[in-house]
């Protein structure tokens, strides 16, 4: 009974620190999927926004000048907190891979930018209003950073380039929906309806991260139903907003999750995830695979994989299979993945200090931050998952590149497919070779 008891207080302890990360009488604002679209995206104001998980080291030892700074910051620049290991729909939209990871909202809500700066309390003020007075400047030039469709809301502004919603029609539906490779997100709305203005604004949000996310693989578009009756017509649209799922040779299935951008976004990564293939698993042959690969995704996975004269064809193909197993299982992130044959890389391999583990190893680089984590534990699916799921959610201990930038990689011969031929030897022919005669005794004694 006793220890029954110090466990529950115990957990209540745990409880209490956790919920006194932040609390309504700081002057962080709490932010949640419920009110951050009231709060910041319809919002005027610039805001600082760090993302956090309550069992974070280094969100722990943040928040005291993050609160610092709220309070040096108010009625200037807004400062709020997300715990993303909570709200991991939030964290999802904003592509948050680890903590404690800050952006700033200004202009473009909906495209934020990732805060560089120090944690001190000062650094961070000072973070701020250079953002600040950025955004004052480009007020004053009259840029805009609005986004989204304009129409539903009667604005007529276009956006330009930022509109990720795509404005749909009678006459382009079927050339732009129908006949294409990609996943669509269709909503059908009607100007007056007030829950098409109330989703609006959820919608360009979700359009613009599930295009970067996808890559464009997955779609966003938008039907004013009450001008374009034809196809309104066709999908039966009797209630507005309505929502519909299109995909290439599919009859179309009707949207069921949640209006938030969140919920928006995790549905469209699921059909994505459903749809796409699996990331191709790439030998390291020159600098420029590197490169093209690890620049383009946010964390590059790479195996250093035995000498093809230590394992065989056959051993390495299994090592292979192994990461392309991950990859697809990991697709979503969108991750790249590249493989090396050991000493074929070495300077790679010295700046993740690879060497001292063996093989076949394992790291992940984010080229962005220039940090590596690397595999400690066996190279199969069950140790390589546990080790991509821990970074997944930035509990994975990390290090930076020797001297902060990718290192040199040489061109190599991409492997054939085969065994491994150990060198031929040279045949020397000793029958003509003369021994002197102190050599022949020293034989016969």
């Amino acid at each position: 009974m006793k220890s029954l008891l110090s466990g529950v207080l115990l957990c209540c302890s745990l409880l209490v620190r956790v919920e006194a990360f932040y609390s309504p009488s700081d002057d962080v604002v709490i932010l949640t999927p419920s009110n951050f679209n009231r709060e910041v995206i319809q919002s005027d104001n610039l805001w600082l926004i760090e993302f956090y998980a309550p069992w974070c080291g280094h969100c722990q030892r943040l928040t005291p000048d993050w609160k610092k700074a709220a309070t040096a910051l108010k009625g200037i620049v807004k400062v709020g907190a997300v715990d993303a290991d909570e709200h991991k729909s939030l964290g999802s939209q904003y592509g948050i891979s680890g903590f404690p990871t800050i952006k700033i909202f200004g202009a473009n809500k909906n495209k934020p930018e990732q805060y560089q700066g120090g944690r001190t309390s000062q650094a961070i003020v000072d973070g701020a209003m250079n953002a600040l007075r950025a955004l004052v400047k480009e007020r004053l030039s009259g840029s805009s950073g609005s986004s989204g469709y304009s129409k539903q809301s009667g604005g007529g502004s276009d956006g330009g380039s930022k509109k990720d919603v795509v404005e749909l029609t009678d006459d382009n539906f079927d050339k732009m929906v129908l006949d294409s490779d990609d996943v669509w997100l269709v909503e059908f709305f009607a100007p007056w309806c007030g829950h098409c203005k109330n989703l609006e604004p959820e919608w360009a949000a979700a359009a613009s991260a599930v295009k970067e996310q996808t890559k464009g693989k997955v779609r966003l578009g938008a039907v004013d139903a009450t001008v374009h009756q034809a196809v309104s017509s066709r999908y039966g649209i009797r209630g507005f907003p309505t929502i519909k799922i299109f995909r290439k040779g599919e009859e179309p299935e009707d949207y069921q999750g949640g209006r938030s951008s969140g919920d928006i976004i995790a549905r469209a990564l699921d059909l994505f995830s459903d749809n796409a293939p699996a990331p191709e698993l790439l030998e390291i042959i020159d600098e420029d695979v590197l490169k093209r690969t690890c620049e383009d995704s946010q964390l590059c996975i790479i195996g250093i994989l035995p000498h093809i004269l230590d394992t065989g064809a056959s051993g390495r193909n299994g090592y292979l299979d192994v990461m392309a197993k991950m990859a697809d299982k990991y697709k979503k992130k969108m991750w790249g993945w590249l493989w090396a044959e050991a000493g074929s890389q070495m300077e790679l391999e010295a700046s993740l200090g690879i060497g001292g583990f063996g093989y076949p190893a394992m790291a992940a680089i984010n080229t962005r931050k220039m940090k590596f984590a690397l595999l400690k534990g066996s190279f199969s699916d069950t140790g390589i998952h546990d080790f991509l799921r821990e970074l997944s959610v930035g509990r994975g201990s990390t290090a930076t590149l020797t001297g902060g930038v990718l290192p040199q990689i040489h061109s190599v011969e991409p492997w054939d497919g085969k065994d491994g031929q150990l060198p031929e030897e040279e045949e020397y022919d000793l029958s003509d070779v003369e021994l002197d005669d102190d050599f022949d005794k020293k034989i016969e004694l």
